[in-house]
């Protein structure tokens, strides 16, 4: 093993077990019964043991969406936020915009791998996604596109075998 994949290891094994989350879908016509990648969300949290403390569906609306996030982020209790939906280039797609402007720190590496495999799912298509994920005050948000396909792939590749140690890095001494 590596001196690089030992202290990630490490970093892992010293991770929370428990990762208190929320979850929000922009949708305009989702409910909470027909938000599949919502409840994709849940589940991948749940599977791993992670708690789910707030689950909203607002319309994509900037100032829904900033005044959500504005009240999740200042939560002690929520370690994780967790988007989908209106990460496009429509008119109407504005979560990416609300929430970049609110990263103090960008993890660039995260929309970087998602469309690289999304790019090997869907071809040229994934450079219509502006997933993004970064940490505003001392909570991460993983901001993903609304389809379920794409919110499946993020939780399964990326953020459920990462979030612990995200969240372990934020608050380590």
């Amino acid at each position: 093993m590596t001196e690089f994949s030992a202290s990630v290891e490490q970093h892992r094994e010293s991770a929370p077990d428990v990762v208190r989350c929320a979850i929000l879908t922009v949708s305009d016509t989702r409910t909470r019964e027909t938000d599949t990648s919502g409840q994709i969300i849940r589940q991948h949290l749940t599977w791993r043991g992670h708690q789910i403390l707030a689950y909203e569906i607002v319309p994509d609306e900037a100032d829904r969406i900033s005044s959500l996030l504005d009240e999740w982020t200042a939560r002690a209790d929520i370690q994780a936020i967790i988007t989908n939906g209106g990460t496009g280039i429509a008119k109407r797609d504005t979560t990416f915009d609300v929430i970049d402007d609110r990263l103090d720190k960008r993890l660039d590496g995260f929309g970087e791998i998602f469309r690289m495999l999304s790019y090997q799912q869907i071809g040229a298509a994934a450079m219509l996604s502006r997933a993004v994920a970064g940490v505003s005050g001392s909570t991460v948000i993983f901001c993903t596109p609304g389809s379920s396909n794409a919110v499946k792939l993020a939780m399964e590749s990326l953020i459920a075998p990462e979030i612990a140690h995200v969240v372990y890095e934020l608050t380590k001494p």
